[in-house]
């Protein structure tokens, strides 16, 4: 995999901004074929795939970017719309193995990215099916209502709530009726559910009821809240405007930004959720809040009830500039992606709420990652009035065809992905720009093959993928006593080691299957390279309740019950902050150890790999996966290796290759790594090339005079 042009990774910041004019070539992945045909970037042809046919993901591709269902009713919708939608099949004389439900998901999806708006009762019909179709009605009821009119839309709500079903579905049409300010109960009938035994219904109730004017009375909420997230919400239910905790006081003149991390804490990564994100945007929001024309910046994460018992403050200042906005989540724990859509609409209520409630408007929201909490933001933005700008990426997209392109696949997993996708695509409809993550030296190229409804339109609202960047090192005041240590049980693990001068392999994250410490391990073991190194793991928290990190300990301890002798040569330590691990990372590199230290990866991605870049950075050769966003900085043979980490094997020769490079090489690679990084890639750059962004996008918005652009 050696690449030839050593000047590439210098070039590649330069590049990452350059929008390709051309559409993309036709691509061979049958998933993005299709994708591409339905926007007409390419002819359109049969997709070729792998599987034999009928297979799930072929039918539900034809169903959702296809044209053999045709468009039958058009803008249209007449008494034929409600069987099409419930008894959806396939084409007659095909078939399938999808369900009526699947079918008439993808078909609705379909209808939705071609703009067409469903009626109400439609809609509110479709509440009872999975949550995947409930986040598709979520995302187009503000269409609804204004295509439609407010009064039919009320009724089919009306007519939806007097209808027995689920507390689920209940909930989420009291939430439709939020979200646009309807009233389709009388208050005394909106005052019996608020009273309700269902927690969802009782909640869900509680928020329509702040939008009726009405003071929220005594009755409707429990004397004795069961816990911090009830007091909260009766107390934000009660309010026409909700006080954060913490006001935006003090403020220079210019921008105020809002940027998301709904998963993990800002400042534990390597425990539970927490990666590399909680440290981009820790040290971003800080960078971004010392910029030109910017104000402050608000960092929105989420709190669940345990966290919000222990902290009930909804807004605090994290540094100059820099407040960090908690978003309540009423569940017993961190909520994960998968898990979002069950708060979905109490998600958007609640930013809503807070987003107009901090003392002056937020001018710009910056989402990342597609996933149901990002959507819930973005129409929390689209009701109070910011701008949006996306972070998009080609995840799940590349590897949609590779995981589910067989004749049994995981039809969990391939509707979550499918789900993923779609939401990508609504967030990239709702953004007021989108920006790439810079990948394998081709910015936003790859973006445009996996997005291809971006070619239309062009630099006016598609601008690139600035690089990333990592925060100038500052070391810890007490450095030398939590380093130390460290050193010295590497140090004895190096020492009582038969191999002169073993390597000591470090890998940083936090314990999770994408990161793939249980694989790191069995390569290790299996390759022989524990003969010759020593393995340092650091990230998680042996107390962890967190179900993902538990399993990840137990397969590592698996992958070495077998071998007494790499037991032996395990370290795996909790997760440590960013600061002492950057601090220890340049004590590893240094050069009088009885010992050469190298960095791995051993992901199965990395979309962009800030980790990787921190290790460079400390002057560590790193190698990481080939796959994902390391390959647009990160030369193999120049300042680095990529390894092929999709097996065991494969991870095992990378490791191999990496222990017995030779210190003249090793310090050739890293020293050109180091002033890579120290010289592209700092949280400063980034914070002043997405301030550009930022500031276009306030004055598209002040120009046009318009509180929400056009279409949003």
């Amino acid at each position: 995999m050696p690449r030839s042009p050593h000047a590439e990774a210098e070039r590649f910041p330069a590049r990452a901004e350059r929008f390709p004019a051309d559409a993309p070539a036709q691509p061979t992945d049958p998933f993005l074929a299709a994708r591409a045909g339905y926007w007409k970037q390419v002819a359109d042809r049969p997709a070729v795939w792998r599987a034999s046919e009928p297979h799930l993901l072929a039918d539900l591709v034809r169903a959702e970017y296809g044209a053999e269902y045709g468009d039958e009713y058009g803008d249209e919708y007449g008494s034929e719309y409600g069987a099409e939608y419930g008894a959806a099949s396939a084409r007659p004389g095909r078939p399938t193995v999808a369900t009526p439900g699947d079918l008439a998901l993808a078909r609705l999806r379909r209808r939705l990215r071609a703009g067409r708006i469903p009626p109400p009762q439609e809609c509110v019909r479709l509440l009872t099916g999975c949550d995947h179709t409930a986040a598709a009605v979520f995302d187009v009821w503000p269409d609804v209502v204004r295509r439609h009119g407010p009064r039919p839309s009320t009724s089919a709500l009306r007519d939806g709530l007097r209808e027995p079903c689920s507390p689920r579905t209940t909930a989420l049409a009291l939430d439709l009726a939020a979200a646009t300010g309807l009233r389709p109960l009388h208050p005394h009938e909106l005052l019996v559910l608020c009273s309700a035994g269902e927690r969802e219904i009782r909640h869900a109730a509680w928020r329509l009821l702040s939008t009726y004017g009405t003071t929220l009375p005594a009755c409707a909420a429990a004397d004795d809240p069961e816990d911090a997230y009830e007091r909260l919400l009766a107390e934000a239910s009660r309010s026409a405007s909700p006080h954060p905790g913490s006001n935006a006081v003090g403020l220079r003149p210019g921008m105020l930004i809002a940027q998301s991390m709904l998963m993990g804490h800002l400042d534990r990564p390597g425990e539970g959720l927490s990666g590399g994100l909680s440290v981009l945007l820790g040290s971003l929001g800080d960078a971004l809040a010392r910029t030109d024309h910017v104000a402050g910046v608000l960092t929105v994460v989420t709190a669940c009830v345990p966290e919000l018992e222990a902290d009930p403050v909804l807004l605090r200042r994290r540094d100059h500039g820099h407040w960090v906005l908690r978003i309540p989540v009423d569940s017993p724990h961190p909520v994960r992606t998968e898990e979002m859509g069950r708060h979905r609409e109490a998600m958007a209520w609640w930013a809503t709420r807070l987003f107009t409630s901090i003392g002056r408007p937020i001018d710009v929201l910056h989402v990342r990652y597609a996933d149901d909490g990002s959507l819930a933001l973005a129409q929390a933005a689209r009701r109070a009035g910011p701008g949006l700008v996306f972070t998009a990426t080609p995840d799940p997209h590349r590897q949609v065809s590779e995981r589910h392109d067989v004749a049994h696949p995981d039809t969990d997993a391939l509707r979550q992905d499918l789900h993923r996708v779609f939401l990508a695509d609504r967030l990239v409809e709702r953004a007021d720009r989108v920006v790439g993550i810079a990948g394998r030296g081709q910015g936003a190229a790859e973006l445009l093959r996996h997005f291809p409804q971006l070619a239309a339109r062009g630099r006016a609202g598609v601008l690139g993928a600035p690089p990333e960047g990592i925060a100038p090192y500052r070391p810890p005041t007490s450095r030398s006593r939590r380093r130390e240590p460290l050193l010295g049980t590497i140090g004895a693990l190096a020492a009582a080691h038969p191999a002169d001068r073993p390597a000591v392999l470090l890998s940083v994250g936090r314990l999770h299957p994408v990161k793939q410490q249980d694989l790191l391990v069995r390569a290790w073991i299996a390759s022989g390279c524990h003969q010759e190194s020593i393995l340092v793991i650091v990230g998680g928290s042996p107390t962890t309740t967190d179900p993902l990190e538990r399993a990840m300990r137990g397969r590592i301890e698996q992958a070495v019950a077998s071998c007494d002798e790499a037991r032996g040569r395990l370290l795996l330590l909790p997760a440590l902050s960013n600061a002492d691990v950057r601090t220890l990372e340049r004590s590893l590199a240094g050069t009088s150890h009885r010992f050469r230290a190298r960095y791995v990866c051993p992901s199965a991605k990395e979309e962009f790999g800030l980790a990787v870049l921190e290790a460079m950075e400390a002057g560590l050769l790193a190698a990481a996966p080939i796959r994902g966003g390391v390959p647009g900085y990160l030369v193999d043979g120049h300042n680095g290796i990529l390894m092929d980490t999709s097996s065991a094997s494969t991870l095992g020769d990378g490791l191999r290759r990496l222990i017995r490079i030779d210190d003249s090489d090793a310090g050739r690679m890293s020293g050109h790594a180091q002033h890579l990084v120290r010289s592209t890639y700092s949280s400063t750059a980034m914070a002043q090339a997405l301030a550009h962004h930022y500031t276009a996008v306030t004055r598209k918005k002040r120009g046009s005079g318009a509180v929400s652009p056009p279409g949003r």
